[in-house]
Parts: C-alpha cells; sequence; structure tokens
C-alpha cells in the first residue's frame, strides 16, 4: 500500500511540475520530470546520515564505509526507481496532451 502511495505520488508532482514548466515555453523537461521524482533518493540518504549521527553508535573505519556505502546503494537504487515512476509519468502526460492537439 505505501509503495502505491510513494508511486502515485512521485508521478503526480511531476506531471504537475512538467505542465509548469511546459506553461511557461520551456520543452526541455526529461531530465526535470526524472529528477524531481529521483529527489527521493537524496532524501532517503540524508536521513541516513541523520540516522547515523543521532541513534547509531558504529566503531571502526569498515563498519562506517559498510553503512555508508549499503545506505548509498540503497538511496541511489530508491532514486532511480521514482525518477523512472516520474519520468515514465510525464512521458505518458506529454504524449497524451500533444495527441489532444489538432493542427489545421
Amino acid at each position: 500500500l505505501v509503495y502505491v502511495i510513494l508511486v502515485i505520488c512521485c508521478a503526480e508532482i511531476a506531471v504537475v511540475i512538467v505542465y509548469f514548466q511546459l506553461c511557461s515555453e520551456n520543452y526541455r523537461w526529461w531530465w526535470k520530470s526524472f529528477f524531481v521524482g529521483g529527489g527521493t533518493g537524496l532524501y532517503v540518504f540524508l536521513y541516513g546520515v541523520f540516522f547515523y549521527c543521532t541513534k547509531l553508535d558504529i566503531v571502526g573505519f569498515t563498519s562506517n564505509v559498510l553503512y555508508f556505502g549499503y545506505t548509498a546503494l540503497m538511496a541511489i537504487t530508491f532514486g532511480l526507481f521514482t525518477g523512472s515512476v516520474g519520468f515514465f509519468a510525464s512521458f505518458n502526460f506529454v504524449r497524451y496532451v500533444y495527441s489532444a492537439v489538432k493542427t489545421d
């Protein structure tokens, strides 16, 4: 259920940002739609750093490298997933909007 809500929120936010970008006649929406959704990966990594500083008591260089390495991998994967959701939602939105345009 949480993943469904996450996918819907990422898709809606990316579509709204792309819509505002298209209204201002900026047609370079491809990467922005990806980074709007993928920004959640940065949030996940920053929360991992916050959790490390406030709750964890890890001692040793190897343990720290493992923690931050796995946190970075998880955040990158999460960012790629949500960025892809935002991109494909925006792509379908733009395709639908421009398919409805009539040229005489």
